[in-house]
């Protein structure tokens, strides 16, 4: 499947908060761009020395910087100024934290259970 028809199949949602990524001890602060159901999107941090052959570990910190969605994702594509993560694993707290905020930010509540049917049968 491509990258154009996962973005149709999961909305992204455009939404700011502190992000971290991490892989093994690096870690990167980074500017998250928007996020779905099934990944996020950020801007490239520099320097970006990562091992592009194992796997992330994406935070995002909401309101009160101890609630977060923490997600194991991996690189599925990278461009000069923009890298793409797929999400692997989420935990339920997480996916319940992201659920309210893709939920909070689709205007419609149909739309919202078609992308979780979509999810649940990937």
């Amino acid at each position: 499947m491509s990258d154009h028809d996962e973005r149709r199949r999961f909305q992204r949602i455009a939404f700011d908060a502190p992000t971290e990524l991490r892989q093994g001890q690096r870690r990167w602060p980074v500017t998250l761009l928007d996020l779905s159901l099934k990944g996020l999107l950020i801007e490239r941090p520099e320097p970006w020395d990562a091992d592009l052959t194992q796997d992330f570990e994406a935070i995002i910190h909401l309101n009160d910087r101890t609630t977060r969605v923490q997600m194991q994702v991996e690189l599925r594509h990278e461009e000069p100024t923009r890298l793409g993560f797929i999400c692997l694993y989420i935990d339920i707290d997480s996916m319940s934290h992201l659920h309210r905020l893709v939920e909070l930010n689709l205007a419609d509540s149909t739309e919202m259970m078609r992308e979780l049917r979509e999810l649940i049968e990937d």
